[in-house]
């Protein structure tokens, strides 16, 4: 006897031809993405190309029962890709274009698969960027599922501030759009905003219209570095209080800045407590804004400002701090990690940062602190011991930290989502009735179940 997914591969193949494929190496390379959950393999992946043949996909698998999972890039940390009951893996991947971009108005349309490193090399000739830039060239549309974050958040928002609207393809095969290309809108419920952020449990996201910003006229890059840990978080906190415009402040520990060093060749820093900064303005504007940062930093017994001016250096500090993780990583050679990804009210940043480096000092693990501290939002790196209970010992310092950022009012995930890794904090951050209320928000669009399953609720 066929299985519904079976009947579903046979229908889907009129359509997309040899573009929905068994194949073991693409199910396997579907299975999983940067996190340390169990793979597992989809029945299928299907690689879509238009709006419509997610409808018409959707409804077929609706029809049948089948489970969906979108993938973008695959790099996601808390196992949103991953098809837990098997399924239809729908790859973006083709849906790169830009479809438009309206130099005047600074906003763009685009498909999901484009990512943020290609939409910014396309706008550059045009005196645009798109800002948001979480550590991996991650996919648009991977972006706002997760409402993603990153390095520029604490100046120019997440992805919840710079998306005006969405084209959703929707459980039933139905296809709509939220939102618009103007800045505000007081019409109907905000369905822009129930989207970002909902990781594929609503429905999958196949146009994305964006908000642009003018590149600044003026950039600067310093690097600070501290003694102390608990002196570069007060730096953070009282420069975010003066109200200084910086437009990147990321905050690496000792061992983080080690790791950096090694890795990226860093060379002239010390393995310390270290602030990054970035800023933009005119050039009299980011003039001032370094001035009074590095007065401040100065009350906190800093060792000065190392300034990077150019393009070139500018490029190659912020490379290092992208590529943290994977620093992380080379310091203990088949060793996983698990990224934490805490957040907390920015008075209460000293609190956390310095309660999870005590979690971390008697877990007896080595676990990195980095963050993007302007907005109260940092991580740690947990590296897993390949030993039986190492994973176990990683998981309980990961609650930890996290125990700690939902009792400072602060939330359990700043960046990352819920996925399969955050989902037993979501009642606790949230509280029962609110909970209750999303489940019916997902039962009215999705009442089987079909749009990935095992996210964010614990079933």
């Amino acid at each position: 006897m066929s299985r519904p997914v079976d009947t579903v591969i046979a229908a889907a193949t009129a359509f997309l031809g040899d573009r929905i494929t068994t194949s073991t190496g693409f199910r396997e390379h579907h299975s999983h993405g940067q996190d340390t959950q169990t793979p597992v393999m989809p029945d299928a992946v299907a690689f879509i190309e238009t709006s419509e043949e997610a409808g018409k996909l959707l409804s077929l698998c609706n029809a049948h029962g089948v489970p969906v999972v979108p993938y973008g890039t695959g790099t996601s940390l808390e196992g949103h890709v991953t098809p837990v009951r098997g399924g239809i893996s729908v790859d973006m991947s083709r849906m790169t274009a830009v479809l438009e971009v309206n130099q005047a108005d600074m906003d763009c349309r685009v498909q999901p698969g484009l990512t943020h490193r290609s939409l910014n090399a396309h706008l550059r000739d045009q005196g645009l960027f798109f800002p948001v830039d979480p550590g991996a060239d991650a996919s648009l549309g991977g972006m706002c599922a997760t409402r993603a974050s990153g390095t520029n958040a604490v100046r120019y928002g997440t992805m919840r501030e710079n998306v005006m609207g969405l084209t959703v393809a929707l459980a039933d095969g139905r296809v709509i759009r939220t939102g618009g290309r103007v800045r505000k809108s007081s019409t109907g419920y905000d369905l822009t905003r129930l989207f970002v952020g909902s990781e594929g449990t609503l429905g999958i996201i196949t146009e994305i219209q964006l908000r642009l910003h003018g590149i600044p006229e003026a950039m600067s890059a310093a690097v600070c570095q501290f003694e102390r840990l608990g002196d570069a978080v007060e730096t953070v906190i009282a420069i975010m209080q003066a109200g200084i415009p910086v437009a990147r402040m990321e905050l690496l520990d000792d061992v983080q800045m080690g790791a950096c060093i090694a890795y990226s060749k860093l060379e002239g820093y010390q393995a310390v407590p270290t602030l990054f900064f970035e800023f933009h303005g005119t050039p009299e504007g980011v003039k001032e804004q370094a001035s009074l940062a590095e007065e401040i930093a100065d009350g906190f017994s800093a060792k000065g400002f190392k300034w990077a001016t150019d393009a070139d250096a500018r490029n190659r500090l912020w490379r290092a701090r992208h590529d943290a993780y994977w620093a992380c990583l080379a310091l203990k050679p088949g060793y996983q990690g698990i990224a934490t990804d805490a957040i907390v009210p920015i008075s209460r940043l000293a609190e956390a940062v310095l309660g999870a480096q005590e979690d971390i000092r008697e877990s007896g693990l080595t676990a990195p602190i980095v963050g993007h501290v302007g907005d109260g939002n940092f991580h740690t790196v947990i590296l897993v011991p390949p030993e039986p209970g190492g994973l176990e010992r990683a998981w309980e310092l990961d609650k930890k930290i996290v125990a700690r950022a939902l009792a400072l009012g602060g939330s359990c995930s700043g960046e990352h989502g819920v996925g399969l890794g955050k989902r037993e904090f979501l009642e606790l951050e949230h509280g029962a009735e609110t909970l209750a209320v999303m489940r019916s928000v997902k039962a009215a669009l999705d009442p089987r179940g079909i749009l990935n399953p095992g996210k964010m609720f614990v079933n």
